[in-house]
């Protein structure tokens, strides 16, 4: 498709993960061509919106908000939600130019067994089929209209995540795996596009030497750099 003036990146915050989003954000602008207009997904924002309480099957704090993404664009174009736990490695507008009219959603169809039960900070890491196929989903907005709030507040969380809410899996287009890489579910490849630090990322102790880490880490300084004035 022909892409937009501005690419719509919605992004998952987490306040146990603050500086993921902040990463990740530098990550998109770093390799972008286009203008993005970057959302931080925020509960504390989301007052009279999203009322659903968090329960412990959850990792993150937007679980479930995510699926608000087509309503907060105003049902409008095309719109992107990532994790905030990825590190982006290519110019976000190849994404947006994957865009698929045939579709309503387009993501990276995984199909594989966590390695772990448990993951960062003690989080129970729950198998279940188009497990991670949420976490980067490209939406086009005005065939996503069953996302109301209502529905996103009260739909059961495998309705959510499995996509039930489209008429038929046909709905659903393929992006290749490379745009949401599972950072220690598969192995290190140079030519991953988006480092998914699913397990957990290098911000944390347990994962400080995960594949990708030291770009993680790189991003992060690029991120709290101060240009001298030259005085």
């Amino acid at each position: 498709m022909s892409l937009p003036p501005t690419l719509d990146i919605y992004i998952g915050y987490d306040v146990a993960e603050r500086v993921a989003y902040h990463v990740l954000s530098q990550s998109l602008i770093d390799h972008a061509s286009r203008p993005l207009r970057i959302t931080p997904i925020v509960l504390s924002t989301l007052s009279g919106l999203h009322s659903r309480q968090r329960v412990s099957q959850q990792s993150t704090e937007f679980s479930f908000s995510r699926f608000l993404t087509p309503y907060l664009s105003g049902g409008q174009g095309w719109s992107l939600f990532m994790d905030c736990d990825m590190l982006v490695r290519a110019d976000i507008a190849e994404l947006f130019a994957l865009a698929d009219e045939r579709f309503a959603v387009m993501v990276a169809q995984h199909d594989y067994t966590p390695r772990d039960s448990v993951k960062f900070l003690g989080a129970q890491q729950l198998p279940y089929p188009k497990k991670n196929w949420s976490s980067v989903v490209l939406f086009n907005n005005a065939r996503c209209r069953a996302l109301t709030p209502d529905y996103v507040d009260t739909a059961s969380g495998l309705d959510l995540h499995q996509f039930r809410w489209l008429r038929s899996d046909e709905e659903i287009g393929g992006l290749p795996l490379e745009w949401n890489w599972l950072v220690g579910e598969y192995p290190p490849n140079p030519a991953a596009k988006i480092a998914h630090f699913t397990r957990g990322g290098p911000y944390f102790a347990d994962y400080a030497d995960c594949d990708y880490a030291d770009e993680w880490r790189a991003a992060r300084e690029r991120t709290l750099g101060v240009a001298s004035s030259g005085a």
